[in-house]
């Protein structure tokens, strides 16, 4: 029977149970594994991990674990205090575009909100989830640890938090993103891109009241359609608290 040692750093701990948290593992194997595998049978996902230091020396996940390593295995943060020598982290993605599983509706909506191109489907199973993910180049959101550790995945994220609220300024904060917002981009349906349109152009698919508000102080001009689903956007009743809920997510950044 042989042995290695492992230890998991800041926030990898949030996979493991609490006896595991924060302390060296002794993980006992009979054949040989690759130190991915060993990982993810402990029961952190692949896609959370940045860098490994085996015996001193930094590895990738294709290295095959021996009797006796001493395993440290860190989470992206680490970078802040450890530049590593190997990551195993996959090639950074140019563009930032999003796929998300069937429990982050809300935070789908979100995202779109705020400009950011967010794939979601209810109907989504598992395996077309991951598909998307490495065919597209996105980034996989969940709250199934079991679908992040798919090998099909290579971008991934484990939304920690279960209010949406919280959630959307979780993923900002992880993926540095809070210079990319560019709100009132996507359609909030569809995720299709928005065009200004022409008042009169679409003057019957807008509600009556609407219509009423040119015979008023108070007139609405401005329109956007989406380019995909050609549903109609204007600044309503409900702009102010969409601009108010922008406004609060813009402000979490200069509390952090």
């Amino acid at each position: 029977m042989a042995i290695a040692y492992f230890y998991f750093h800041a926030e990898l701990n949030y996979f493991l149970p609490r006896h595991h948290q924060q302390v060296k593992i002794s993980h006992f194997f009979e054949e040989k594994a690759s130190i991915k595998d060993m990982i993810e049978s402990l029961g952190v996902p692949h896609p959370e991990v940045d860098f490994i230091n085996v015996n001193g020396e930094y590895v990738n996940f294709s290295y095959i674990v021996s009797d006796g390593d001493t395993i440290n295995v860190y989470p992206i943060s680490a970078r802040s205090v450890i530049i590593p020598s190997v990551s195993i982290l996959r090639k950074p993605l140019n563009i930032i575009r999003f796929v998300l599983d069937i429990h982050l509706g809300k935070l789908a909506t979100y995202l779109r909100l705020l400009g950011f191109d967010t794939l979601y489907r209810n109907d989504y199973e598992d395996e077309k989830l991951a598909q998307i993910s490495s065919n597209q180049a996105r980034i996989l959101l969940t709250r199934d640890k079991g679908l992040l550790m798919r090998g099909l995945v290579k971008h991934g994220y484990y939304v920690r938090n279960t209010n949406p609220q919280q959630q959307i300024i979780e993923v900002l904060q992880r993926f540095d993103l809070f210079q990319l917002i560019l709100p009132f981009k996507r359609c909030l349906r569809c995720n299709g891109l928005l065009e200004p349109v022409d008042k009169q152009s679409i003057i019957d698919q807008v509600p009556e009241k609407v219509r009423c508000l040119r015979r008023q102080a108070t007139q609405i001009d401005q329109f956007q359609r989406c380019q995909d689903c050609d549903r109609i956007y204007w600044k309503g009743s409900h702009y102010e608290r969409l601009q108010q809920f922008i406004d609060g997510v813009l402000n979490s950044q200069t509390d952090e």
